[in-house]
């Protein structure tokens, strides 16, 4: 039997009459702000299975933004999100989709972000108010929002990793997991660890100087 926590057993605090559609709804959006990295100010939201067919009734697009908003699931404003996301400049639409053969209570967030940052993230909501990102920018991952977590982006060449993991050694943060998919040999790769320690701007600064990594993101973890 695998180890179970209180928020197995009890389920999550929010707001809303459904902890898949409405308290994993909001984690899903949180999570897509995390790796965008900064304010979205425009947002295509696709929805999937049960998302798409029963999430209205649920409050299943009021909680995806309200967590694209930075909202918590017991915020008691996730009602209101469609008018916060409209003052704080925030245009999106929903659109359904099947997205293949993944959870029926699944989501794809196309979003623009203030300072011009763009990231495509796919996500299911799998029960209890948890949540799994299954890809971004259409690189396979497996992120829960539990531990810090680092993503990057970086050319697909020997020697890549091994500075990263050395520099994260040398600075006392431990790997809990770590995942590394590639488009090809040679090509763009996406690097993602989770660490047991946060990471602070000056490792996160030291990363971004490793020669081939474009692009280097630092998320906490979700409430």
């Amino acid at each position: 039997m695998g180890k179970s926590n209180v928020f197995d057993l009890l389920g999550p605090i929010m707001v809303g009459p459904s902890s898949s559609h409405t308290a994993g709804a909001v984690r899903l959006g949180a999570m897509a702000r995390k790796i965008l990295g900064e304010e979205p100010i425009k947002g295509t939201i696709v929805l999937h299975g049960s998302f798409a067919t029963t999430g209205k009734g649920h409050g299943t697009n009021l909680a995806l933004v309200a967590g694209l908003l930075g909202m918590a699931p017991d915020d008691e404003r996730i009602s209101e999100a469609p008018k916060i996301a409209k003052e704080r400049g925030l245009d999106f639409v929903f659109e359904t989709a099947d997205l293949g053969d993944i959870h029926p209570n699944s989501v794809k967030f196309n979003l623009l972000g203030k300072n011009g940052c763009h990231v495509q993230v796919l996500g299911s909501s799998i029960g209890g108010g948890t949540i799994v990102i299954r890809e971004i920018n259409d690189f396979q991952v497996e992120i829960r929002g539990d531990y810090p977590t680092l993503v990057i982006l970086h050319q697909d060449l020997p020697g890549v990793v091994a500075q990263v993991t050395l520099l994260l050694a040398t600075a006392q943060i431990n790997i809990a997991h770590m995942w590394v998919s590639r488009e090809k040999k040679g090509a763009q790769a996406l690097m993602i660890l989770e660490t047991d320690q946060i990471i602070d701007d000056s490792v996160l600064g030291l990363l971004r100087k490793i020669p081939r990594i474009y692009q280097a993101l630092a998320i906490e973890p979700l409430e």
